[in-house]
């Protein structure tokens, strides 16, 4: 079993008597972690599985009272794909506030609970978002020197538990995990009126990993409003399929100001997007697959240390490029992410020039650990 770095910081808040809220995407191991957790604790559990219609109906106009009998005497209570089940955020708050268990709930959307508890649950709840397997925690259980090994067929088929205890059957194992689950939720939220479009719309950003994207470019594209875009690029991002990362500018005049890339938090579910499994040496587009692989493995990290930092990239209407940028207590970081480790890489001068970084360094296959163990 492969222990997830987020669990111990979990583990030490259950001793709060907060609510705990796990966020992530479907079929990244929120059920087994909450389990494991529980397990360990060795206390009386009730699960609750939004996934089911009768779970679902059972919460329906459910007061304090009714919740209270059905829960009855455990001491630990889990409501698993919590986003499932209507007004979701007032009944975790009615638990919390009048009856003494362990609350802990999942979803695989941050829609509802999150906004809900924004408003009405400060100070009464912890959130922590779960990804696919990071970096770490791979190299933590099967080793350095396996999991640089297996480089190649992360970059391919990314890292999701099943995909990885299951190497063999990861094709099959993608579709599945995009076609049932993925889509699935997304398609289940309120306000998508056009299911085509997303699949569409997803498709057209997998194949825009690493360059800029362009709403108005792809309202065009794909003959839909720009607002529309705009909204269903938002839905995906808060199911935890993509995630935004802005241009870095301080006002030099010819940087990019108002710019974006959108990534996929993991590789394997990019290229089944776009239906595409080739091995990463017979590909034209090795260097995103890199850099996506790259800056979604350090975002991972980043949150699970809670790491107090920004990310960005950087570019002039020149053309001049920083792949990734981080700030850091105010210290700036710049990275080239090269898959090509024989490729000349020169730094741009008017960056080192007027932001003076404290670090800028070229990552390649052979030294990407520092880069991912050391964020």
């Amino acid at each position: 079993m492969i222990t997830r770095f987020v669990k111990r910081y979990i583990k030490d808040a259950l001793s709060l008597n907060k609510a705990i809220i796990i966020y992530g995407a479907r079929q990244v191991g929120k059920t087994t972690l909450s389990n494991q957790l529980i397990k360990e604790e060795k206390n009386d559990t009730i699960v609750f599985n939004g996934d089911e219609p009768d779970v679902r109906g059972l919460f329906e106009n459910a007061g304090t009272v009714k919740l209270k009998n059905m829960i009855g005497s455990h001491k630990f209570v889990i409501i698993d794909e919590a986003q499932k089940i209507g007004e979701i955020g007032n009944i975790v708050k009615l638990i919390s506030d009048n009856i003494p268990v362990q609350l802990i709930v999942t979803g695989s959307s941050s829609f509802d609970i999150a906004n809900y508890s924004k408003e009405s649950m400060t100070g009464r709840k912890l959130e922590y978002v779960l990804h696919p397997f990071c970096f770490t925690e791979l190299v933590e259980h099967k080793g350095l020197l396996h999991e640089k090994r297996m480089l190649d067929h992360r970059l391919i088929y990314g890292s999701y538990p099943d995909i990885v205890n299951h190497t063999d059957k990861a094709k099959i194992l993608l579709k599945s995990l995009v076609s049932s689950y993925l889509y699935r939720d997304v398609l289940s939220m309120e306000g998508i009126k056009k299911p085509d479009l997303v699949d569409k719309l997803t498709r057209a950003l997998a194949l825009q990993i690493g360059s800029e994207v362009s709403y108005l470019e792809l309202s065009r594209l794909l003959n839909a409003d720009k607002t529309t875009i705009e909204k269903y690029i938002d839905i995906l991002e808060k199911s935890f399929i993509i995630f935004r990362l802005n241009s870095f500018s301080r006002n030099l005049r010819n940087e990019l100001k108002k710019s974006k890339k959108i990534y996929f938090w993991d590789n394997g579910v990019r290229n089944a997007v776009i239906g595409n499994f080739t091995d990463i040496y017979n590909r034209s587009d090795q260097g995103q697959l890199w850099e996506n692989y790259l800056i979604s493995e350090r975002l991972k990290i980043n949150s699970y240390l809670d790491k107090d930092s920004n990310s960005y990239f950087w570019r002039t209407t020149q053309q001049q490029e920083i792949d990734y940028v981080e700030i850091v207590n105010n210290n700036i970081f710049a990275y080239e992410l090269k898959w090509n480790k024989h490729k000349r890489v020169k730094i741009p001068l008017t960056f080192t020039k007027n932001y003076q970084p404290t670090e800028v360094k070229i990552i390649n296959p052979d030294n990407y650990e520092e880069f991912l163990l050391s964020a």
